[in-house]
């Protein structure tokens, strides 16, 4: 008996008019850029300003809706976009071969440890121990990469994120920290291209981080090959920059230009250049939570090298999941190094039961008519008692 040929895969025809309808205006769209960024004929715009973080049709002639290159055949945006079909199920199995079991609430992994720079400037610019800005310079300096696409500031506004790009250890620890607010770090890519880079890499939240895996299986061509690596944000929110006019100055006295430093655990802390430090409940910030964070299912970074946050008990360790082969070996290197030291994350049992429980948060947000494979294993909410 002759066996069975297989099947061929189906030819992917989406385009514009398919992710402007089933992600831009069902609300799934969180305004990550990468179907920006890799738009081949540079007609999806978009807006980087409060209240918008979203892509748009530039092009007049078949409306905001549908796009004259689609439907001659260009599907380069749909291929880019992390939440465009079976996006995750696509960018599990290119990157880990397999789909994620029902427990892996935030993903597969590699390792888990805690982790903090041993250089007590970048320990001290960075945030939680400054593990990224540590690793983006070890990545520079081992040419692993020639440059990095990360949040920076506007000149006249040091809490006015900007996506850029950095080349050499002043730039990343120029931009080090944390701010809270939304930052289409892609967007920096056209820049990078401008200055001859070729080998990025890309620090992001879990929706940025989960474009190049999600374009190189849906092979998306030479749009997606400058990402040789990428560093994943935990990340549960963003807020619209209007949270520093509208609470912290208004109701708590906190003008934006004398803040040093934020970060959250459990609640919104904020250092103040005069020495002070506040708390604000978080319950508070909720209203200013961005539009297109309400939908969004991955706190964990999922598809990245390696994701990474400050969850713990304290703000001198970074969590540090490591993900794919590539980020075990360049981790490995750099504690073999002496760049970053490590220990078990199972040491901060604060942080292994925040990954668990703020992973499913995320995951209870995914609306029930999307893509289903998303919600897999994720346990319904408990019932409260009366």
């Amino acid at each position: 008996m002759t066996p069975e040929a297989p099947a061929k895969a189906e030819r992917w025809t989406a385009q514009w008019k398919e992710l402007y309808e089933q992600v831009i205006e069902t609300g799934l769209c969180t305004g990550c850029a990468g179907c920006v960024v890799t738009c081949p004929h540079d007609v999806i715009g978009y807006e980087h300003e409060e209240g918008k973080y979203k892509p748009f049709h530039l092009e007049e002639e078949l409306g905001l809706s549908n796009c004259i290159h689609g439907e001659k055949g260009c599907t380069t945006c749909t291929r880019a976009c992390p939440r465009f079909g079976s996006w995750e199920s696509a960018a599990n199995l290119h990157l880990f071969g397999r789909e994620r079991k029902d427990d892996e609430m935030a993903g597969i992994w590699e390792q888990l440890l805690l982790t903090r720079a041993t250089d007590k400037t970048t320990h001290e610019k960075g945030q939680d121990g400054g593990f990224v800005s540590a690793m983006l310079v070890w990545l520079l300096d081992n040419g692993y990469i020639d440059g990095a696409l990360v949040s920076g500031v506007e000149h006249d506004d040091a809490w006015k994120a900007k996506p850029v790009v950095v080349r050499n250890r002043d730039e990343v620890l120029a931009t080090a920290g944390s701010r809270y607010t939304y930052c289409a770090n892609p967007l920096a890519l056209r820049d990078a291209k401008e200055l001859g880079l070729s080998r990025l890499a890309l620090v992001g939240m879990g929706c940025q981080t989960s474009s190049p895996p999600v374009m190189w299986d849906r092979k998306a061509g030479k749009v997606s090959k400058p990402f040789q690596f990428t560093i994943g944000l935990l990340c549960s929110k963003t807020f619209d920059d209007a949270i520093f006019p509208e609470l912290f100055e208004a109701k708590y006295g906190l003008n934006k230009q004398d803040m040093l430093k934020m970060n959250i655990k459990g609640v919104f802390q904020i250092w103040m250049k005069d020495g002070s430090y506040h708390e604000i409940d978080l319950k508070e910030c909720h209203q200013w939570t961005r539009t297109g964070c309400k939908t969004c299912p991955d706190f964990a970074a999922e598809h990245s090298d390696i994701a990474t946050g400050g969850i713990g008990k304290d703000n001198d360790w970074t969590l540090t999941i490591v993900r794919t082969k590539l980020g075990v070996e360049v981790v490995e290197r750099m504690i073999r190094d002496g760049v970053i030291e490590s220990k078990p994350a199972q040491d901060d049992e604060v942080a292994m039961k925040l990954l668990r429980t703020l992973s499913i948060v995320s995951r209870r947000r995914w609306p029930e008519w999307a893509e289903k494979s998303v919600s897999v294993g994720v346990p319904p909410p408990k019932k409260k008692t009366t």
